[in-house]
């Protein structure tokens, strides 16, 4: 009996699951017209047509080159034979797309002789593969020093998880470098375990579980240079011995070979430019002194100096670590990453080996804000916490710009980020901090920001700085973010229409019974004085909506400005996410600009676009 029970409540499970689906097909079948015929096109895109396609309905080539010259502005179409290989690569890719496949070579012959529909031209505007909001190639000057560059950068980069219990892996390592990160952090230990080469990369003191350093440089190695050709930077945290130094000089050495990077001189008084240090790995950490005292033996920090990021921690938990007392947890805010807790009294050779390969020399961590930044001939890099920086930033502002125009400043998240969240970069940009390192799985808006800024310069990890950052006035004045010039320039930026995501989600995976209610919201990041936020009116039950809405955005410091884009499905709970972008707005390219979007973690969709228009004012 209860056997033919459960067997009832199957079947009319499986009853319901079909009406449901059925309920579904209708739906869409009564919305499909619709959407199949789409909504009229924008007014601007039709009166642009109109304009260069003498009021005709095809837009011949050479109007169609007219159009991408004078209204986009496109320096790199110049010919006609630039344009027919453009154009006849859309219409080829957009017949592979197509349900109704027809002869490639027809649509490039219809082309050739009657140019494109009003359609065809929309569908060219909407492809980001010829038409993307920012250029895709290197276009800064790449050959100044170092510090005058902001670099992407990663904080301990080797973890798939969370700050205590996440596993230790290269995979994070190859995930950063083909996103184009130039700069890997590995804090290094010794190790007692066969398999670990005698050197362990882990996060001490934690439980989260290590990695080979071996396994960690082959990766570094092999997908260095797999999205960018400019230098990637290792930045280490070093607990080792004498003698592990020496053996992790050797297997840098033997592993990366004349792709090390070893200056000739015992420091740098300026730093070489990403330019002349191409398909080159560099090491950066603090030199080991050639006596010092041993880890078991230290004495107390002298007044002014704090305890590593490592070791705020507590002490050092073995390979088979059995509790974790987190609550036991210095929470005092670390500044000292780069350090050397070994005994350097043997094996100075060694000692000698490993201090050649390092390039940055890391600076002091102890004293006052004001002694730590001052500058000297030495060029060095300094290690700041995200709390150090922000009081650094409210008492020495100026000495902070002052010390990034000819050395590097890095500022890692505090110690209470144990999920792997991060804050906020704006703060180390507005003050020219070349590395804000941050957690790379720790996904959220902070990274989206991250993401966005790297975004500029061709996606090459560098994007220089810019010249109010660098330069010194005459009377040794520096730029003051809390005091940003007059409004310079408006931005308008134009959303017309969304196409794409019936392509990328399922028919259900916004509404049940019905198509998606989207909007799409708008937003400056910035100077405090230029952040903003707009959004769209909501359109309801479509999945190719029409907005054809216009907002302004007044700026004072548009270098420093990133363009913020989220579109959502409106709900009565929680509206659904259906996609973002982040954007340089200073490398924005001007008039119709197809815009992808990405998901949360910033993966690139395959179809979903905003069709938008971009156009930046210079004020009197």
């Amino acid at each position: 009996m209860k056997t033919e029970k459960n067997r009832g409540s199957a079947s009319k499970g499986k009853v319901r699951k079909k009406m449901e689906t059925y309920i579904i097909k209708v739906l869409n079948f009564l919305t499909k017209k619709g959407e199949v015929y789409k909504a009229e096109p924008p007014l601007d895109l039709k009166e642009a047509f109109s304009k260069f396609a003498g009021g005709e309905n095809q837009m011949k080539k050479d109007q169609l080159l007219r159009f991408m010259v004078e209204h986009q502005g496109e320096n790199n179409i110049s010919t006609m034979e630039d344009l027919d290989k453009i154009v006849e690569k859309f219409l080829q890719l957009r017949n592979s797309c197509s349900s109704t496949k027809t002869s490639s070579t027809r649509i490039v012959d219809v082309y050739r002789k009657q140019g494109l529909s009003l359609n065809d031209f929309i569908d060219f505007l909407i492809l980001d593969d010829f038409n993307g909001p920012l250029k895709d190639k290197v276009h800064h000057d790449m050959n100044a020093p170092l510090s005058h560059y902001f670099m992407y950068t990663g904080h301990n980069s080797y973890l798939t998880g969370n700050q205590l219990t996440s596993e230790s892996s290269d995979e994070p390592i190859i995930e950063a470098l083909k996103q184009g990160v130039r700069v890997i952090e590995l804090d290094l230990w010794p190790s007692k375990s066969s398999n670990n080469d005698g050197i362990k990369v882990v996060h001490g003191r934690t439980f989260t579980t290590p990695v080979p350093v071996s396994k960690c440089l082959q990766s570094i190695k092999d997908y260095a240079f797999h999205k960018s050709d400019y230098p990637v930077i290792l930045t280490l945290e070093d607990h080792l011995t004498p003698k592990h130094q020496d053996k992790f000089a050797k297997m840098a050495t033997e592993i990366f070979g004349e792709m090390l990077y070893c200056p000739e001189t015992d420091y740098l008084t300026e730093f070489p430019s990403p330019e002349s240090l191409k398909k080159r790995i560099i090491i950066s950490t603090k030199p080991p002194k050639e006596y010092q005292q041993s880890d078991s033996i230290r004495k107390p920090m002298p007044n002014g100096s704090e305890p590593s990021e490592e070791e705020s921690w507590g002490p050092e938990l073995p390979d088979s670590v059995a509790k974790l007392k987190t609550e036991d947890r210095n929470s005092s805010d670390e500044d000292q990453e780069d350090i050397n807790t070994s005994d350097n009294k043997s094996n100075q050779q060694g000692v000698r080996q490993y201090k050649h390969l390092i390039a940055i020399h890391g600076g002091k961590s102890k004293g006052s804000m004001k002694n730590r930044l001052k500058d000297d001939v030495k060029v060095r890099r300094l290690s700041l916490s995200e709390k150090k920086l922000k009081s650094a930033s409210e008492s020495h502002g100026a000495d902070l710009i002052r010390f990034t125009q000819r050395n590097i400043l890095r500022v890692f998240p505090k110690g209470e980020r144990v999920k792997s969240t991060n804050f906020r970069p704006y703060i180390g940009w507005l003050y020219g901090v070349q590395m804000v390192a941050f957690n790379m799985q720790g996904h959220g808006k902070s990274l989206r920001l991250m993401q966005g800024m790297f975004r500029a310069n061709g996606g090459c990890g560098y994007v220089k700085k810019p010249e109010f950052l660098i330069r010194t006035l005459p009377h040794e004045e520096v730029f003051d973010p809390k005091k940003p010039p007059s409004r310079k320039q408006i931005l308008k930026v134009k959303v017309y229409k969304g196409d794409g995501w019936r392509l990328d989600f399922s028919p259900t995976h916004f509404d049940r019974f019905s198509p998606p209610d989207f909007y799409t919201k708008v937003s400056i990041v910035g100077v405090p004085a230029d952040c903003a936020k707009n959004k769209t009116r909501v359109k309801t039950d479509t999945w190719y909506p029409v907005w054809d809405e216009e907002f302004e955005f007044k700026l004072r410091v548009p270098e420093l400005a990133l363009l913020r884009i989220e579109v959502k499905d409106k709900d009565k709970g929680k509206d659904d996410f259906a996609g973002q972008t982040c954007l340089p707005l200073s490398e924005l390219r001007h008039g119709f600009r197809s815009v992808p979007l990405y998901d949360r973690k910033g993966k690139k969709y395959k179809s979903v676009t905003l069709l938008m228009r971009f156009k930046l004012e210079t004020l009197n």
